[in-house]
């Protein structure tokens, strides 16, 4: 399951904006990911608002679209009052270039792109949520928007093969008994259709072993992470994004990703060396950063974060 991060330390603003490489900022992107809350996307935007003004340019994106409307209605005022030119989009980061172009915007000085969702996704008003919890009973949905076109979550524990679903559960879940899970849904789906997050828990909780449930993790938290991801392509949008970056960042830019899982952080890290490796980057984190004991205090969710930067050449 994913985290958020609260604290603006977590963000480390130095590796962006007080390097003596770059001493100033004229257009900054901010990507706050798929999922993130508007509080975030306001807290950050100020930070930075200071940062390039005056004559900058922010951009912000968002799939959540009451986020990102929400972040326009209270930003606006001080975009005019920083005299820096803001947009906000109602999107997904993958299609970055593509918004660039639309807007008619030039390549960023800096993207910062938060790969990580809200508690309010986690625990949404009554009757809002998707299914992203497996500790509340709602409807098996999982999908970040309401794109008719993409299946929902249901419709695949309910649809796919025995082999399938093990290979979901195990490939974007790293679950180590994805196949007795994936064989119990099969047998369970026979006698009714698995529609609700509770179905699948109880499902998930028949079929791992007693000990694995005495461990610090629900035994569903990886099975959810795996459908969560597979339903919304999370990987894919990831993947596509680090590859064009150099469409979207100009030479000297900084790029910021922060990952909240081992497969995000995976991508990020090879992806970053082999940037480097090939004379387009300098990693600027040798290490990831990662949230102290004191932060993680603060907020609990913020301690599987992992901040990498590059700067490209």
């Amino acid at each position: 399951m994913r985290r958020k991060i609260k604290n603006k330390k977590e963000l480390r603003p130095d590796l962006v904006f007080n390097s003596t490489k770059v001493a100033k900022f004229t257009n900054y992107i901010m990507e706050r990911g798929k999922k993130t809350v508007a509080q975030r996307i306001v807290y950050d935007a100020f930070e930075i608002l200071k940062r390039i003004s005056p004559n900058g340019v922010f951009l912000g994106i968002d799939w959540d679209k009451k986020a990102i409307e929400l972040a326009e209605s209270k930003l606006n005022v001080k975009c005019q009052m920083s005299d820096v030119r803001c947009y906000f989009v109602h999107g997904n980061y993958a299609d970055l270039p593509e918004i660039l172009k639309e807007k008619k915007l030039p390549k960023a000085d800096g993207l910062l792109l938060d790969l990580g969702f809200s508690s309010e996704q986690l625990n949404p008003p009554a009757g809002g949520g998707r299914g992203f919890s497996f500790l509340k009973d709602e409807v098996l949905d999982m999908r970040y928007e309401s794109n008719k076109e993409r299946l929902t979550a249901a419709e695949i524990v309910n649809s796919f093969t025995e082999k399938e679903l093990a290979d979901i559960i195990f490939k974007y879940g790293e679950e180590r008994y994805s196949r007795r899970i994936a064989k119990a849904i099969i047998e369970e789906r026979k006698k009714k259709r698995i529609l609700t997050t509770f179905d699948l828990v109880e499902i998930i909780k028949k079929a791992a072993p007693k000990i694995y449930q005495a461990g610090r993790r629900h035994p569903a938290m990886r099975t959810f992470q795996a459908l969560r991801i597979y339903v919304n392509q999370e990987l894919d949008n990831l993947e596509t994004i680090l590859k064009n970056i150099n469409q979207i960042s100009k030479i000297k830019g900084r790029v910021l990703i922060i990952s909240f899982h081992s497969l995000e952080d995976r991508l990020v890290k090879n992806y970053f060396r082999q940037m480097a490796k090939d004379g387009k980057a300098e990693i600027l984190t040798k290490r990831p950063v990662r949230p102290t004991e004191e932060e993680i205090e603060k907020n609990s969710r913020s301690r599987s974060a992992k901040l990498r930067a590059i700067s490209l050449l």
